[in-house]
């Protein structure tokens, strides 16, 4: 990971806010119970419009009516000022005041964001300025040294846009016993698998867990995957995963398991993590006496990533979102 940081004062943009957005702010605050609630809602309202408004100046669609900051209950309930970007995900945007060092980010907007914008707000609140982007917060302050420009945030949001995860696997949910259609836990598709010889498959699956202090969080879920290998007439097992580590990140361990009456894996099936651009991470290949291969890598909340699962000219790809 690269850590991007610059001027503010020389990157930072200023916007006017306009009065369209000041009615709106105070028509919020005046529905919350106590001043400091609508102070909350009035400046969260506020970033949330000059962000709104950047972005179509950009020509980047938004909806402002499907975001939760514009919806009152929302408002009331929690401290949440997102901008949902259509086909893309949700933009947080946290205003801050002047000569502020650090954002506030409540932890109720750490997950289902695609990027943070951190808007400056001055008293008057006649002009902001949109101080820089990040990709994800893990922390309820964010220094605004880590901040990365503007242009940063147009070129992730097109990446978002043009990027192949256009249906991702939310392991995040796994740990809620929330998991996408067809996958199962290992135990549920072994059963599936009559024909497999319990030597070939189950002794190699009980893994030690990656981290001990948290053994009890591990989730396992696996899926079968169809390389159309005729000759052999068995599809491959891909097993994902998933346990809590130290400051907000995630392991993964991925393994490919034969299945069936075959104990190794068809010589040459590759297994791959591709990061977010779709460049290669990390690969291992299949020998000829191997009955699994595995992977093993961490990741941050909101980090996508793709497995691919390929032999010869065939290749099937699973999408996945921390």
């Amino acid at each position: 990971m690269s850590n991007n940081t610059y001027e503010l004062d020389n990157s930072a943009l200023p916007l006017p806010i306009s009065q369209i957005a000041r009615t709106t702010a105070q028509r919020f605050a005046n529905q919350q119970p106590t001043p400091e609630k609508a102070q909350q809602v009035r400046l969260n309202t506020l970033a949330v419009s000059v962000v709104n408004d950047y972005l179509q100046m950009m020509e980047i669609p938004t909806d402002l009516r499907v975001s939760d900051s514009w919806n009152p209950i929302m408002q009331l309930s929690a401290n949440v000022a997102d901008l949902e970007i259509p086909s893309i995900g949700r933009l947080e945007c946290r205003p801050v005041g002047l000569y502020e060092q650090v954002c506030a980010v409540p932890p109720e907007t750490w997950e289902e964001r695609v990027g943070y914008v951190v808007v400056q707000i001055d008293g008057a609140l006649q002009e902001a300025k949109l101080l820089g982007f990040t990709r994800n917060v893990t922390t309820e302050t964010l220094p605004l040294s880590r901040l990365q420009p503007l242009e940063a945030l147009i070129d992730h949001l097109e990446q978002l846009r043009t990027s192949p995860f256009k249906t991702l696997v939310n392991l995040s949910q796994w740990f809620a016993d929330q998991c996408e259609a067809g996958w199962q836990t290992v135990e549920s598709l072994w059963d599936l698998l009559e024909s497999q010889p319990a030597y070939a498959f189950r002794s190699s699956v009980t893994t030690e867990a990656t981290s001990p202090n948290h053994s009890e969080a591990i989730t396992r879920r696996a899926k079968l995957i169809d390389l159309g290998i005729t000759i052999i007439d068995q599809p491959v097992m891909l097993i994902v995963e998933i346990g809590p580590e130290m400051n907000q990140q995630t392991n993964i361990r991925l393994q490919l398991h034969s299945t069936g009456n075959q104990i190794y894996l068809p010589t040459g099936v590759q297994l791959t993590v591709l990061d977010e651009s779709g460049a290669v991470f990390l690969e291992a290949e299949a020998r000829s006496a191997d009955n699994y291969i595995q992977l093993q890598f961490r990741g941050e909340i909101q980090e996508r990533f793709s497995v691919q699962v390929s032999l010869d000219e065939m290749r099937i790809t699973e999408n996945f979102v921390i």
